[in-house]
């Protein structure tokens, strides 16, 4: 039980004061005249000015309430590294039976684990969940169990007492870690792009050693070994060896003694990306359909285009000047023979053989495709005619047969039920509700794929693989009506887009693909097939381990499936004949970037109250009791600050100057300062 005494005036204290001040005067003029009273009335002031305070004598009943301690122990991935696991749960049983064997202490235990995706040890959110659930004037000491790297140290907290770290891991302790300091996320194909890397050896490391391998591997092919230097910025050119996503690994060997091998790998995933497409346009007779070509080609600013046309046959004879035809000779040679791997995409639009192109030339273009080129082919009525470049030697990779008929008839182009699996004709937009075309050319014996039909289900459409290369063949000349918005026009640019970047084998046109994405740790694979169905996929983890899961449909010839990796890494995906190979998060993850134990991060908050930093493999510390404001820690000792914290009971409170007192002493007082001055 304690006492106190406590005020609580009737009137505001600017009236009480206003009132001791007149009381004052009255009392110096009673002085000033003479009067033997003024000792008597100055106490009856004072009776009434105490009556005004409200004095009062307060009694609290009080029960004393235990100190808390908080021990915060990280059991996030970088204290299994080592004997740091052993070293931490040993120190934490022991300081628990010192703190629970301390009178009127009370012990919370705090533990952090792995933060949500790659977030690293969040030990300072954690501590702050802790503190809310405690209150703030009991927690005595906090203690925190860890290797030091915390990543949300920075999180501004304030402490009620002082926090302790005590260290795991050892002074000896080293380890090598590989870094990707500068790394686009595109790049052009073909064309070089550096890299800028880093090995580094952290702690005690050994200092035999000044240059280790490194192993390169796109895409999960077999790996390149360089001999590379530590602790130097490497510029590495690389060049990427196809479009879309390719996903580098670089990784070194485990070196005897190191901490972890799982910062010794690095993985970036690039796009590449064409810097333009080179386009051979060759054009035949004109025709309407010349310019739709030639517009939608130089539409596309990422287009080179070089058009080749005959605006005069040969044949003509008109009586004008061979040397006012022309300012000077189309470079045939250069193209057709010098130059025409430089094209990305060649297209003969309604062309036939007239002489000007040899069949030298042509038979280059054949080889052209079958080394990896790409071919389109818009036939027209010279198509099916005698002088049709399919009786050249470009015919030999054409996709299909000209029989010399033409159909002059209204007809809607459809796509196939394979062309509703192909990823040139799948989902065109307005599904079907198409304008028709009024010419189509017979063709027979088609070779690939028929993924539109035209005139009574014969082929319109026919893409085919040729050795490396790819050719296509359009058997109409009326594409361009969908252009000018014929019966409503159609997808054109859309489809020449897609055909475009079909031949020019962008994976993300390709009929048989496997590919993925990842959003955390979730991953969402794809198939895309010709086919009706689908085997499971077979998805290798980081560590070896193998699963198998199926495929759900998602329209014609499309195919999903979704896995949650259990960790973060290189996955490798097979289905079949393909394979892709993936990466959740980094291959190094945060917890294993800073692998050394230290101090640092937490040393603003350590500092905050004068707490310290022990190393564990020093010994236990000893805990003692030390006041708020002092140093918090020494040589083998921490402290706690012991808060003296209560529960109130009860409370009284009894007037000191009740009323009828106040009455009594004032009339005394002023009736005997009466009688003495009337006596006088």
């Amino acid at each position: 039980m304690t006492g106190t005494l406590i005020l609580d005036p009737l009137v505001p204290l600017v009236f009480l004061a206003i009132v001791g001040a007149i009381a004052l005067m009255g009392i110096i003029i009673a002085v000033a005249r003479g009067l033997n009273g003024w000792a008597l009335r100055g106490l009856a002031a004072l009776v009434v000015l105490g009556a005004l305070a409200g004095p009062s004598y307060q009694q609290e009943d009080r029960a004393p309430l235990s100190d808390i301690v908080l021990m915060v122990e990280d059991q996030s991935a970088s204290q299994r590294l080592g004997d740091r696991t052993d070293q931490s749960a040993d120190a934490a049983t022991a300081l628990a039976a010192q703190i629970t064997a301390r009178p009127n202490t009370e012990l919370r235990r705090v533990t952090v684990p792995d933060g949500p995706g790659d977030a690293g040890t969040e030990l300072m959110r954690a501590l702050t969940d802790a503190l809310a659930e405690e209150p703030r004037g009991r927690v005595a000491g906090i203690i925190a169990l860890s290797d030091g790297r915390v990543h949300d140290a920075d999180l501004p907290i304030d402490l009620p007492a002082p926090l302790h770290l005590l260290m795991s891991g050892l002074e000896s302790d080293w380890d090598r870690r590989l870094t990707v300091r500068n790394a686009p996320a595109f790049a052009i194909i073909g064309e070089p792009v550096t890299l800028t890397l880093r090995i580094d050896d952290l702690g005690a490391a050994p200092t035999s050693e000044q240059l280790v391998e490194l192993d390169i591997s796109v895409d999960g092919d077999t790996p390149q070994t360089f001999r590379v230097p530590i602790g130097e910025d490497l510029e590495l050119p690389i060049t990427l060896p196809h479009g879309g996503r390719n996903v580098i690994r670089f990784s070194l060997p485990e070196a005897e003694g190191e901490l972890t091998d799982r910062n010794n790998t690095a993985l970036i995933q690039m796009n590449g990306v064409r810097d333009r497409l080179s386009v051979l346009l060759v054009s035949g007779e004109p025709h309407p359909g010349g310019r739709t070509w030639r517009n939608l080609l130089k539409s596309d600013s990422s287009v080179d285009l070089v058009h080749f046309t005959i605006l005069r046959p040969p044949e003509k004879q008109d009586g004008v000047p061979v040397d006012e035809l022309s300012l000077i000779a189309f470079p045939t040679r250069e193209l057709f023979m010098e130059k025409i791997q430089d094209f990305d995409l060649i297209i003969f639009d309604r062309y036939k053989r007239r002489g000007i192109l040899p069949a030298l030339y042509l038979d280059n273009v054949a080889s052209y495709v079958r080394e990896g080129g790409a071919v389109l082919v818009a036939a027209g009525p010279d198509f099916a005619s005698a002088d049709s470049i399919f009786r050249s030697p470009l015919g030999q990779v054409l996709p299909a047969t000209p029989t010399a008929r033409v159909m002059e008839e209204p007809f809607l182009p459809r796509v196939t039920d394979l062309g509703q699996r192909h990823p040139v004709t799948t989902d065109l937009p307005t599904a079907g509700d198409w304008g028709r075309w009024l010419r189509q050319i017979d063709v027979g014996d088609p070779q690939g794929n028929v993924v539109m039909h035209g005139i009574d289900d014969r082929p319109l459409l026919v893409l085919n693989r040729v050795g490396e290369g790819r050719v296509a063949l359009i058997a109409s000349d009326h594409a361009w009506l969908w252009s000018r918005g014929y019966e409503g026009g159609g997808p054109q640019l859309e489809l020449l887009r897609r055909l475009a970047h079909w031949m020019m084998k962008e994976p993300e046109l390709e009929e048989e693909a496997l590919t993925a994405t990842a959003e955390g740790q979730t991953m969402r694979i794809s198939r895309r097939t010709l086919g009706e169905t689908v085997p499971p996929v077979t998805i290798t983890a980081p560590d070896g381990s193998t699963v198998e899961l199926p495929f759900e449909q998602k329209g014609p010839g499309q195919f999903e499936t979704v896995f949650e990796g259990p960790e973060i890494g290189l996955y490798r995906l097979s289905n079949g004949d393909q394979e892709a190979v993936i990466g959740l998060g980094p291959a190094a993850p945060r917890e294993f970037v800073e692998t050394i134990a230290s101090a640092d991060a937490l040393t603003p908050h350590v500092d905050a109250l004068r707490g310290g930093v022990i190393r564990l493999e020093d010994g236990l510390p000893r805990l003692r009791d030390v006041r708020a404001g002092r140093p918090a820690a020494g040589r083998g000792w921490i402290g706690l600050t012991p808060r003296n914290a209560y529960e109130t009971l009860d409370v009284r409170q009894t007037a000191i100057l009740p009323p009828w007192l106040v009455l009594v002493l004032s009339a005394l007082f002023i009736t005997a300062a009466w009688l003495r001055e009337g006596r006088r």
